[in-house]
C-alpha cells in the first residue's frame, strides 16, 4: 500500500463510511488539531526520563485514545461504518486520573505561568493544542452532529494535561512560577 493516494489533490478528504469534504471542512480542523495534539503527546513521551515509565504509559494510553477520538471525528453518526466511538467511560477514566494525580500536588493557590522541565512545558502546550481541537469541535457540532462525547473529552483532558504538566514538575523538584499581574500605576 503507498503513502499517497492522490485523492487529495482536489482538495478534498473522504470521511470514514463514505463521503468527501472540503480539507477545510470544521470536521476535519477538528481532527486534524486532535492529531497534532497525539504528535505533541508523543514529543513528550520523547522527552520523559526512563525511570518515568508511568507517565509514558499513561501518554501512550492517552495517544490511542486520540486516535479513537479522530477516528469517532471522521465518521458520521449516521455512518454504517464500524468505528469506536468515544463514550463516558472515557471521560470518567480522565477524570479518575485527574483526581488521582491531584491528590499529590500541593493545592493550586495562584495562576501559574506555562513552563518547567522541558516535558511539563510541552505538557502546557499540548493543553493549548487540545483547547483548540475543541473549538474546532465546537464549531463542528453547529454546522453537524457529532457525538457530544467527544467535546466532553477533549475538556477533561485539557484538564488532565494541565495537571500532568505540574505533577511532572512537581516530581522533578521544579518550581511552578505564580502569575503576578501588572500592578497599575
Amino acid at each position: 500500500m503507498k503513502i499517497y493516494t492522490r485523492t487529495g489533490d482536489d482538495g478534498t478528504t473522504g470521511l470514514f463510511g463514505g463521503g468527501r469534504v472540503p480539507k477545510s471542512h470544521p470536521r476535519i480542523a477538528a481532527y486534524g488539531t486532535v492529531d497534532e495534539l497525539n504528535s505533541w503527546l508523543g514529543l513528550v513521551r520523547a522527552h520523559l526520563l526512563p525511570e518515568e515509565t508511568e507517565l509514558d504509559a499513561l501518554l501512550q494510553r492517552l495517544q490511542g485514545m486520540l486516535f479513537d477520538t479522530g477516528a469517532d471525528l471522521a465518521t458520521p453518526l449516521d455512518s454504517r461504518a464500524r468505528t469506536v466511538r468515544i463514550e463516558p467511560r472515557h471521560v470518567e477514566a480522565l477524570e479518575q486520573e485527574i483526581d488521582r494525580l491531584e491528590a499529590q500536588l500541593p493545592p493550586l493557590k495562584t495562576f501559574i505561568l506555562p513552563g518547567g522541565a522541558p516535558a511539563a512545558a510541552m505538557l502546557h502546550v499540548a493543553r493549548t493544542v487540545c483547547r483548540r481541537a475543541e473549538r474546532h469541535v465546537v464549531k463542528a457540532m453547529q454546522q453537524e452532529t457529532l457525538n457530544p462525547e467527544v467535546l466532553r473529552f477533549l475538556n477533561r483532558l485539557s484538564d488532565l494535561l494541565f495537571v500532568l504538566a505540574r505533577w511532572l514538575n512537581h516530581r522533578r523538584h521544579v518550581a511552578e512560577t505564580p502569575w503576578l499581574p501588572e500592578k497599575r500605576t
